[in-house]
């Protein structure tokens, strides 16, 4: 069981990336929700560089996706009632300049659509183990758009259909402690000798 350090909201300490799924479909009215929880996301300048194309098992569609994931991820993603390919618009739409924040606003975006799936009790994996450069082929997006991520989206199902070597991954996994990845620089500004995994920042760029 997972034990904060902190009070959190279940819902973030609980969510999870499970690979089980039934294999059964997914209404509109099921999956779209989703969708509308990643639009509401926080970005820079507003911009919602974030771009969902999803294919349902059920379509002629589906195939194209799911040809482009690895074998590990075919093994358990035939189950998944959605694939969705996430990309990002790498510019702004308001000014044409380059947008340094497109794909951590996208994250934000993922995060929401991730929460939001838990909260209904579906299954909602994120994978990097496809062949970007054939999903944007398949998507025909121009070279001002990045591929990100897939997601597999689907009705939980039982772990024990799984092949054996993914059953053992579907154990909630733990996380960093609040130490290795939170600073601060007003208590704590000599950090990097001793050696914060965080990185060694020099000196000088935490000179206020």
């Amino acid at each position: 069981m997972r034990q904060p350090e902190y009070p959190i909201h279940p819902l973030i300490l609980n969510r999870r990336s499970p690979r089980a799924m039934s294999g059964e479909s997914l209404t509109d009215e099921e999956l779209l929700p989703l969708f509308e929880a990643a639009r509401w996301a926080p970005s820079s300048y507003n911009a919602q560089p974030w771009r969902f194309l999803y294919a349902k098992r059920e379509t002629k569609a589906w195939s194209s996706l799911f040809d482009l994931l690895v074998p590990f991820n075919q093994s358990w993603a035939n189950d998944a009632a959605v694939l969705v390919i996430v990309a990002s618009h790498t510019i702004f739409e308001s000014s044409g300049k380059p947008s340094q924040t497109h794909s951590f606003d996208t994250g934000a975006a993922w995060e929401n659509l991730a929460l939001e799936g838990s909260s209904r009790g579906l299954v909602v994996h994120g994978m990097q183990g496809f062949d970007y450069k054939k999903a944007k082929e398949v998507c025909a997006l121009s070279d001002d758009y990045a591929i990100e991520m897939m997601i597999a989206i689907g009705k939980a199902g039982k772990v024990k259909d799984l092949p054996e070597e993914v059953q053992k991954k579907e154990t909630p996994s733990s996380r960093k402690a609040l130490s290795e990845i939170v600073i601060d620089l007003g208590r704590d500004i000599n950090y990097t000798a001793r050696g914060s995994k965080l990185g060694n920042f020099p000196k000088s760029a935490l000179e206020v």
